[in-house]
């Protein structure tokens, strides 16, 4: 048998996820092992698994600060005892109040949030003093993806210059993800990562003569075996928690297993040589061309040609010997926002269905 086969899988519908455990926890294992067990490195990002089952698992291990994009992943964390909460996302409308009471409600959890602008300074500024309480934040910084932060620069200066007029606001330090930088031959990747960050480290270097506590938070997965050997920067990796065939083939420095799989069945042979598979676009991430979805595991020689809401349509060689309710197991391309597609897993051990975990941060709000 494959290492992916399920001895009671006809006990599981589909299409379904599926969190194989041993992988899970040598993927925590091994990131742990590459900062040096120093988990004080380590700011794992809660939006690829959005499991309090996983976030237990973490801190069972040592590791209890993480980074959230949502109040929703920042709150499953607290719950399950993390120590500090970055929310990497600029708050604005609603959050900003929800992030206040956040702090109120979570007391044993220090959380911060990240600014690119002194508006959003004024607006946590006098939420805080309303609540009569600090608020954290870190600048965060555009370095090259040009998906939020500020760049360096005048502007980011006289933000900087800004900090002291406002009493409630903490500076923690500098945010910059640089998931841009993909490349595959990994020294090419860290050359340019370590050339985006060159002024960054000059700028975090003179900025501690007056904020001797900040601190960097840098990067995500694709970064990470860059980051890791600077002893000033906080590593942020996410993917490689349960890991996908996307940064499988681009990070192939990085020895991460595939931790969470799709489980899909055919429902229909309608045409010689073409077969349907209840996986649609509603459950794997669709954001890519369709080559760039789904990799299938124990099927070869197939085509996908198409995919609607329920249905997948491929086109495969060996029709005849494939049946209706046939189990195909498939890796997806990106898992982060298949994740999200999904309310629970089904946790896999020996071979085995022993439990489902919730995926509860896939929802908007919580409690708060």
């Amino acid at each position: 048998m494959n290492w992916f086969e399920i001895d009671n899988v006809e006990e599981l519908d589909s299409p379904s996820i599926l969190l194989y455990k041993d992988h899970l926890l040598h993927n925590l294992s091994k990131m742990i092992d590459m900062v040096g067990k120093d988990t004080s490195k380590l700011m794992p990002h809660i939006k690829t698994n959005k499991m309090p089952k996983v976030i237990e698992h973490m801190i069972t291990l040592g590791i209890r600060n993480f980074k959230a994009s949502t109040i929703a992943e920042a709150e499953i964390a607290a719950r399950e005892g993390a120590n500090y909460v970055l929310i990497a996302h600029q708050l604005v409308g609603p959050k900003i109040h929800r992030f206040s009471t956040l702090i109120e409600v979570f007391p044993n959890t220090i959380f911060s949030t990240i600014i690119d602008t002194i508006d959003s300074l004024e607006r946590l500024n006098k939420e805080a003093s309303e609540k009569g309480r600090s608020i954290n934040i870190f600048i965060d910084i555009n370095n090259g993806m040009n998906r939020s932060g500020i760049e360096l620069g005048f502007g980011l200066n006289t933000l900087i210059e800004q900090l002291p007029l406002f009493p409630f606001i903490n500076f923690k330090g500098l945010h910059v993800y640089d998931g841009h930088l993909r490349d595959t031959d990994f020294q090419k990747r860290k050359n340019k990562v370590e050339h985006g960050f060159e002024p960054i480290t000059a700028l975090f270097t003179k900025l501690k003569e007056n904020y001797p506590n900040i601190e960097l938070i840098s990067g995500g997965t694709p970064s990470f075996t860059s980051h890791l050997d600077n002893d000033d920067r906080i590593c942020s990796p996410g993917t490689c928690v349960l890991w996908d065939w996307g940064y499988k083939e681009k990070l192939v420095e990085q020895e991460f297993k595939y931790a969470a799989l799709l489980l899909c069945r055919v429902i229909s042979k309608p045409k010689k040589g073409i077969v349907t598979i209840d996986l649609g676009h509603k459950s794997v991430s669709a954001e890519n061309v369709i080559d760039n979805r789904v990799k299938f595991l124990n099927l070869e020689n197939y085509t996908i040609l198409s995919q609607s809401e329920e249905h997948g349509v491929l086109e495969v060689q060996d029709w005849d010997a494939m049946q209706v309710g046939d189990v195909i197991y498939g890796v997806p391309y990106h898992i982060c926002p298949t994740i999200n597609l999904y309310d629970e897993v089904s946790v896999i051990t020996d071979r085995k269905k022993t439990e489902y975990w919730d995926i509860t941060a896939r929802k908007r709000k919580i409690s708060i």
